[in-house]
């Protein structure tokens, strides 16, 4: 058995999963199309799909007995306007930039495969499709509806465009790696307006806004060991609206990105206190709302290692560990499957779908990300290739 030969024996049938799925780009939490299409061709494959939450689904495949194992992709889009150049470009004004119709389709492709070989399951894999990663929220739903009741190990994949490497690599991100917790914030100030020519009649919001904006960077200057690490960003701020008013409120907000779930804590306790100290110090009123987020994203050490001899058994398959080049690829990106990954053991890796070299330069999110259809062979041998040895070898 060579899954991956397989797979790419069915790759006709996965690029017009992939083109459906990117010419119906949906968001966040609400995918009925992209929900609708899935669960037809699971059940075309003679799967009994559940959903979770309105858009998210789950099917399994095997024995139904013995140990489970769980495969994931995500479907959901950015709200982004398609530059790419191909034929089948998005129209809606949504767009798949950061590669999760590729995502749902290596999965279709897995289960494919899963049921030609359900004889051989010795256990359960439940395939986990997943809507809302880019808000943070899909994978959160779905463990805190019991997704994960009963699953002993999960694996995660994600394509990647402008990395110069054989387009259908799998990319094994290294057994320390880490993508970065992240927490959407917004900060709401409460001032007095007032005539902009009687300033001391009033308390100006965006004076405090700024000295808020100064104050939180000293978080990571002078609070956090420089070993460690930080990223906060603001990305909006706004108050008033005309030249000689000062405003009564002002708002403004963006997210901190860290690599350990501890810092994360830290930080959003002191972005609390400074935020009301600095507003109060000015006579005003401030408050830190949390929005979505996830934890940090890492893979458990020993299934890596698992997980790697497995995918290498397949030939033909050419899986790059980054631990063979002196250490892991860490990034201050993120990903929801840390919710997986922070419950039970999990592996996530990388499958590389262009190449700068031959003009695939654009990186995931732009509106001219282009991810090629060769890499979907390898993301659905190496769903089922995984789940299926190492439900053999850990009866």
């Amino acid at each position: 058995m060579n899954l991956f030969n397989e797979a790419k024996a069915i790759k006709d049938t996965l690029v017009e999963h992939r083109k459906y799925l990117h010419q119906n780009p949906e968001l966040g939490l609400e995918l009925p199309k992209t929900a609708a299409y899935v669960e037809e061709q699971l059940k075309k494959m003679g799967y009994e799909p559940q959903r979770i939450g309105s858009s998210g689904i789950v099917a399994t495949v095997g024995k139904g007995n013995g140990k489970c194992f769980l495969i994931r992709g995500d479907m959901d889009a950015l709200p982004v306007v398609e530059e790419a150049d191909v034929e089948y470009k998005s129209t809606n004004g949504n767009m798949h930039a950061c590669g999760h119709d590729c995502h749902a389709t290596a999965m279709l492709g897995a289960a494919q495969l899963l049921k030609a070989h359900e004889d051989e399951i010795e256990g359960t894999v439940k395939l986990m499709f997943q809507p809302a990663e880019e808000t943070m929220d899909g994978a959160k739903m779905m463990v805190e509806a019991g997704i994960l009741e009963g699953v002993d190990a999960a694996f995660g994949a994600h394509v990647f465009t402008n990395i110069e490497m054989p387009v259908g690599a799998v990319l094994m991100m290294g057994s320390n790696a880490k993508m970065a917790a992240v927490d959407w914030f917004t900060i709401n100030i409460q001032g007095k307006g007032c005539h902009g020519a009687s300033p001391h009649s009033g308390v100006d919001p965006l004076n405090v806004m700024v000295h808020i904006h100064t104050a939180l960077q000293a978080i990571n200057a002078r609070e956090l060991d420089p070993t460690d690490n930080l990223v906060l960003t603001i990305g909006q701020m706004h108050g008033g609206n005309t030249s000689n008013v000062i405003p009564d409120t002002a708002m403004m907000s963006g997210t901190i990105r860290t690599l350990k779930n501890e810092t994360r804590a830290m930080v959003k306790e002191r972005m609390e206190a400074i935020v009301k100290g600095v507003a109060a110090s000015l006579r005003a009123e401030a408050t830190v709302e949390w929005g979505s987020g996830c934890p940090v994203q890492f893979s458990n050490k020993d299934l890596y290692a698992e997980l790697k001899g497995y995918m290498k058994e397949m030939e033909g398959l050419i899986v790059v560990d980054m631990d063979d080049f002196g250490g892991g690829m860490g990034s201050m990106g993120s990903e929801d499957f840390a919710y997986v990954s922070n419950t039970i053991p999990a592996v996530f890796v990388g499958i590389t779908a262009g190449k700068p070299s031959e003009g695939d330069c654009y990186p995931q999110h732009h509106p001219k990300a282009n991810f090629r259809e060769d890499a979907l062979p390898t993301g659905a041998a190496a769903y089922a290739q995984v789940a299926m040895q190492w439900l053999k070898n850990n009866k």
